[in-house]
């Protein structure tokens, strides 16, 4: 990664919070702690920032920003037949009585309609996959402490005790803005920050996406594919896309549209 680009989610991941650590930005940024610490060094003597004992922290204290991309509510109306149909295939691979992750996300949110029949124990940092099990679910919701950004319906917190750490689960179940041979990308350090903190409580990553996050490009990378166990998409999914997901060694599930007029079932 660039250096310029390494000083841009520095600065970008530091907005809103007192301090990260040296270990935080090594984590979102990919480069060693080594490296992390020349970055923080030339920031604080360019006045962009302020080194601290084992990292760094904001110049002011600044009000939680709004994360970068569209609104829930916009996201949940494009290729809304297809979201539906991959998140009932996400949906199939949940088991009675297991514990799964739900990252937030307009494609995820679909699955909050097949596990009504299903006893879980969910952790998710999405506020409307919460509220939505709760009232039409027996499953039991955990959520990690964090500021709503009401735009995105995502629960976030720069920080690592959010009590993340404390929860298991046999699957994560994550959406990703882009996906390209790099890997799966997003647009905001934040958001990033909290899916790779719910990536380490899994033992498989699921990875829910329409086929046009194929052709969609972002600014940040996630992870690498390797690092997820299924991708599930939908019929849309051109031979290119499908090789490179399979040679990476992820198995593929092609979702099929209902029938129209059908309504979403709960699947046990």
């Amino acid at each position: 990664m660039h250096e310029r680009e390494r000083h841009r989610m520095i600065l970008s991941a530091i907005e809103g919070r007192s301090v990260a650590t040296v270990q935080d930005f090594a984590a979102l940024t990919g480069a060693s702690e080594a490296t992390v610490r020349r970055d923080i060094a030339l920031l604080d003597s360019q006045k962009k920032l302020r080194r601290v004992r084992g990292g760094a922290e904001a110049l002011k204290q600044a009000l939680p920003r709004a994360v970068s991309g569209e609104s829930f509510g916009t996201l949940q109306t494009r290729n809304a037949s297809q979201k539906l149909a991959i998140a009932r295939e996400a949906a199939r691979l949940c088991e009675d009585d297991s514990a799964i992750i739900i990252n937030g996300g307009s494609t995820t949110f679909g699955m909050v309609h097949y596990l009504t029949g299903l006893r879980l124990q969910v952790l998710t940092n999405s506020f409307p996959i919460a509220e939505h099990l709760l009232q039409h679910s027996q499953c039991g919701v955990l959520l990690p402490a964090g500021a709503v950004y009401r735009e995105q319906g995502l629960i976030l917190s720069p920080f690592d005790a959010d009590g993340i750490a404390h929860f298991r689960a046999r699957r994560m179940f994550m959406g990703a803005q882009g996906i390209s041979p790099l890997g799966f990308a997003e647009s905001d350090p934040l958001i990033i920050q909290s899916e790779q903190r719910l990536m380490r409580q899994a033992d498989e990553l699921v990875i829910l996406a329409d086929a046009s996050k194929f052709a969609d490009r972002s600014s940040f990378i996630i992870a690498p594919l390797e690092r997820a166990d299924i991708l599930i998409t939908d019929e849309r999914i051109d031979d290119r896309s499908a090789a490179m997901i399979e040679s990476a060694g992820l198995r593929l599930i092609v979702a099929v549209l209902e029938p129209k007029g059908e309504p979403p079932r709960s699947e046990s």
